[in-house]
């Protein structure tokens, strides 16, 4: 049975300080086995990967995580490509993480094609101590928001084989955790990004 002790240990080394932590609450608040945690997942596309920070697939759903570990004043708008962050006065701005992670539950949709595409639920999380200084965007939350998020989700929509099943497809689809994935992965999104321009 794969539970939230196995993949949860192999990815430990690989998070940052704000995916451990989001990773920790997880564990905590939702158990299985109606909820199953998968970290640092990074899945093939035909363009390359896409790295995943959290899967957390449950009788509820499926949610996809995005995990930014910030400090500062935070200014977020849905509908632009970039959000501005102040740190010491001075200003940086970041990819919009809701269009980053659009990618994510795109890749995830298309593993598990069986499901219907509602039951793939897109969440941000901002665990670091940032600010926000506009309204919060839907589907953005902090962490004690993050947990309200999934608990309000009562309705039944995967049996607790098919969440084994998902769970088996993600595991046996995402590329080994180890630095040569990552480093793939970074030549992947700088090869992109390169198109773009």
């Amino acid at each position: 049975m794969l539970g939230l002790g196995i993949t949860g240990y192999r990815s430990n080394s690989f998070q940052n300080r704000g995916e451990h932590h989001v990773r920790e609450q997880l564990q905590i608040h939702f158990e299985a086995p109606d909820f199953h945690l998968l970290n640092h997942i990074t899945l093939k596309l035909k363009d390359g990967t896409t790295q995943i920070d959290h899967i957390l697939v449950s009788r509820y759903g499926v949610f996809v995580i995005e995990t930014k570990d910030y400090s500062g004043w935070i200014f977020a708008n849905s509908q632009h490509t970039t959000w501005t962050r102040v740190l010491y006065g001075g200003k940086f701005k970041f990819q919009n993480p809701i269009f980053q992670n659009f990618r994510h539950t795109q890749a995830v949709q298309d593993l598990l094609e069986f499901l219907p595409p509602s039951a793939i639920k897109s969440v941000v999380v901002f665990a670091g101590t940032a600010e926000f200084k506009t309204d919060m965007p839907s589907g953005v939350f902090t962490m004690s928001g993050l947990i309200e998020h999934i608990r309000s989700f009562k309705e039944e929509v995967l049996s607790l084989n098919r969440v084994q099943f998902c769970v088996g497809r993600l595991e046996t689809t995402r590329l080994a955790i180890t630095s040569l994935t990552d480093l793939e992965h970074l030549q992947s999104l700088e090869y992109r990004h390169s198109k773009r321009k």
